[in-house]
């Protein structure tokens, strides 16, 4: 049985929902920066990730939040203290941006050589 002849088992339409998940100019780096770090208040994420605004970054958050790829948790103080951490959802990424990572840096050294 050849590859052409195989049954699809994931449709475009998974594939889809999954780039939508983690597309955005700062999901990737949110998500980079949690792989990292167990725990992260969201000053710590702003200080990380430069360039980016805090109505943008709590956007995003806001996004891989809804979407069950972070976890947010308010502690009751003054002021709050608010830290995001990675789901089993978000955690369960990180081969899929490791393997995009590794190609990114063959591409990148393929480039190079040209």
């Amino acid at each position: 049985m050849n590859q052409q002849s195989l049954p699809r088992t994931c449709s475009t339409a998974e594939l889809e929902e999954a780039i939508r998940t983690i597309e955005g100019r700062w999901k990737i780096l949110i998500l980079f920066h949690l792989f990292g770090a167990p725990v992260l208040r969201f000053s710590e994420l702003r200080r990380a990730i430069t360039g980016v605004s805090q109505k943008m970054l709590i956007q995003q958050l806001r996004d891989l939040e809804k979407d069950g790829i972070v976890e947010r948790k308010v502690y009751p103080e003054v002021p709050p203290r608010v830290e995001y951490r990675l789901t089993k959802v978000g955690t369960a990424l990180r081969p899929a941006l490791k393997a995009l990572q590794s190609w990114a840096v063959s591409r990148m050294t393929e480039a190079a050589k040209k």
